[in-house]
């Protein structure tokens, strides 16, 4: 199956949108592809204001997101894919979504390429494998 990120994405932009909300994103810019102005972002992350009023050709498909917007007031085209989004939230109130984020296997294969190789210093010894945690039952409360 296809993520479900781009499509929750889009609904809770039109919910946020809908209540005469600002709808903000959090993006990563460790993700490829991802078209942002580079001297606004702080700890691989930007913050984008993606409502209607702030945004220019703005458009949201299963595959990325795309629009012109000004910074410093210049105009400038920003994309990215929706898997690059961490959150949606508006602005006025903080209603929205946090996303898990996963990097995909390219990077993976970047570091390879670029000679990151694993230490194998010949140890006989298997690594101990982590104990598991004992899964809970799952329980619902009423709370008054």
């Amino acid at each position: 199956m296809t993520s479900n990120q781009p499509y929750l994405l889009k609904a809770f932009y039109d919910w946020i949108v809908d209540n005469g909300l600002t709808p903000y994103v959090v993006v990563s810019t460790r993700w490829p592809n991802v078209d942002v102005p580079m001297q606004f972002v702080k700890d691989d992350q930007i913050v984008l204001n993606i409502s209607p009023a702030a945004c220019v050709n703005f458009v949201m498909d299963v595959d990325a997101v795309s629009f012109q917007a000004r910074f410093g007031g210049q105009p400038t085209n920003v994309m990215f894919p929706c898997e690059a989004v961490g959150a949606i939230y508006a602005k006025e109130n903080g209603a929205g979504t946090v996303f898990t984020q996963e990097l995909p296997a390219v990077e993976e294969q970047q570091n390879t390429s670029l000679g990151v190789v694993e230490d194998n210093n010949n140890d006989s010894t298997p690594p101990k494998p982590s104990p598991e945690k004992p899964k809970s039952k799952a329980n619902l409360r009423v709370i008054k």
